[in-house]
This record gives C-alpha cells, structure tokens and sequence, in this order.
C-alpha cells in the first residue's frame, strides 16, 4: 500500500499522521487514516497489520473483524490487512500475547495515553 498523508494529525512519532488502509477502507471516520476526534469514543488510533491469530481473540471478545457485513458495507478483514484499531483492544491483545504489529506513521499519537512509545515500536513494522 501506498502511504498518502491525509491528515494534519500528529503520529505517535511526532510527525505527520499517514494513511493506514485504503482497501479495507480504515479510520473512525473512514478516511484511511486512523484519525480520531470527540465522537470516537473506542479511539481507533492504533494502525495494524491484522493477524489470525489476533482476529480470532478479537472473535471471541466480542469484536468479529473477519465475518463480512454487507449491510454496513463491511468485506470482514482478512490476515495482513491494515486496520485503525481501539488503543484499549490492541493493548488488551499485547497483555495476551496476541498484537498484530504496529505501523507508527499511521499510528494517532493519542495511542501514547494508552500504550508506551516503547511497546509500540517494539511490535512496530515500519522502523
């Protein structure tokens, strides 16, 4: 995928917030980009490359990523698709051994209220 910059937002590295997904189209706000803002409550910031093993933990918490919805226009994610994830669903993941890696470009710097700089660039796949 083609990183493209679509926000004047800030990433968790202090530079300018980058795309995460076009296809599957990503973000709160379905921009591509895991910006976020008062209305995001579940603060999708954290930009990922999903995993099976990830989705099938998110399954069973509750969160069926892989199952498509048409009616919400939604194919279902499949393993290394890129997705804005919630920054609390992602470190309850770490805790579980299961986060899928991290792209920190395209990662909201509001993930840092949640997760550590450190954790993150320690799954990261863009250093």
């Amino acid at each position: 995928m083609s990183e493209q910059l679509v926000s004047n937002q800030k990433n968790v590295l202090g530079g300018p917030l980058l795309a995460c997904s076009y296809a599957p189209l990503t973000g709160f706000f379905r921009t591509g980009c895991c910006e976020t803002g008062a209305d995001d409550l579940g603060r999708h910031v954290v930009c990922t490359k999903v995993t099976e093993d990830f989705l099938a933990f998110s399954r069973r918490r509750g969160n069926d990523l892989s199952t498509p919805r048409p009616e919400m226009r939604f194919a279902g994610l499949k393993p290394g698709d890129r997705w804005c994830l919630c920054a609390h669903r992602w470190l309850e993941a770490f805790e579980a051994g299961v986060a899928p890696p991290v792209v920190l470009a395209a990662t909201h710097r509001s993930a840092l209220e949640v997760v550590s700089l450190e954790v993150l660039q320690a799954h990261a796949i863009d250093l």
